[in-house]
């Protein structure tokens, strides 16, 4: 029960607030939203993505983690596809489907949660936390893998169900996201230290601007958004999401030998909603916006339960020795 009032509180409680926010702001005004979209993915989101990596100290032992981190990708892929077959989805929203249950919301519910649940009991130690910061960078390493994947499959799947695949390609290439992930894989081999110069406290402040933005603009998405809570889809995929997830970790968490803090970590990593990114792409390309807003919502709202349940389980099956 502590561990759900914590997610409740900490996580789902100040996201449904900025959603909110969003919604009534755009009952009340004229909101574009095309205008907020395009804050997000060409000002917010590479910025976001740029200082993360380039102020995150990654070790080289994390490959083995980018790997898990893309098996799962692919293996929620491969289910993705099987189930649009077997409905019958027509393009757009067989890849409106696949990106909901690929990408997951990895920043701003992921690393706040990872930090929250391994700066507390059991994991103090003495009055210290010396777990905190291996889960925090392996939660960050995972966040990579999906930013990476989310920004350039995750468009090119969007685009595919309204443009020709060389102009999908094209339109990921137009994205800034693209450029600043090597941008600061690069910069990072310099001797000199980007975070001095005087521009990098206004970055800062894009960074911390981002989970804000794009709950807003996802309020705004879902109250132009026509609901059906009866549809299976939005179900299906949830259900994908939220315990598929886990449980794919858990299989290829005892196949990769993973143990104690990292396997706890991928678990519960992998259990967090779909990401809102999934529903800011549909409307940028307009492919099935409604069922994407749905499915961030409905995920979102299951997760309060579904990851007190996944992390309950984690510290049983891993414990930490």
């Amino acid at each position: 029960m502590g561990v759900f009032l914590h997610i409740l509180n900490n996580n789902i409680i100040p996201i449904f607030l900025l959603i909110f926010l969003g919604y009534a702001l755009s009952k009340k005004f004229n909101v574009d939203i095309n205008t907020l979209t395009k804050a997000n993915f060409y000002i917010f989101l590479p910025v976001f993505i740029f200082t993360n990596i380039y102020s995150t100290k990654i070790p080289l032992e994390m490959i083995k983690i980018c790997g898990f981190a893309v098996l799962v990708l692919i293996l929620n892929a491969m289910i993705g596809n099987l189930i649009s077959h077997k409905r019958g989805y027509d393009t757009g929203k067989k890849f409106a489907f696949l990106n909901s249950v690929m990408f997951y919301n990895s920043g701003n519910i992921g690393v706040p949660l990872v930090t929250l649940v391994f700066s507390s009991d059991p994991y103090i130690i003495e009055g210290s936390t010396p777990y905190l910061d291996l889960a925090v960078a392996i939660q960050i390493t995972v966040l990579v893998v999906q930013n990476i994947t989310t920004n350039t499959f995750g468009f090119f799947n969007a685009g595919r169900a309204k443009l020709h695949w060389k102009n999908s390609i094209k339109k990921i290439f137009s994205m800034p996201v693209i450029y600043a992930i090597p941008s600061a894989l690069i910069l990072k081999l310099l001797p000199y230290d980007l975070t001095e110069i005087p521009i990098w406290k206004g970055l800062e402040y894009i960074r911390s601007g981002l989970i804000s933005l794009a709950l807003i603009t996802l309020g705004v998405q879902l109250s132009r958004t026509n609901f059906q809570f009866g549809s299976k889809d939005a179900y299906i995929a949830s259900f994908i999401r939220l315990l598929g997830g886990p449980t794919i970790a858990f299989i290829l968490i005892k196949i990769m030998g993973f143990s104690g803090i990292i396997a706890q970590v991928l678990m519960i990593s992998t259990s967090v909603p779909t990401s809102v990114n999934t529903a800011l792409i549909a409307v940028e390309y307009n492919n099935h916006p409604d069922y994407a807003s749905q499915t961030v919502l409905i995920t979102t709202i299951f997760s309060a339960i579904t990851l007190s349940l996944v992390i309950y389980l984690a510290r049983i099956i891993f414990p930490v020795v």
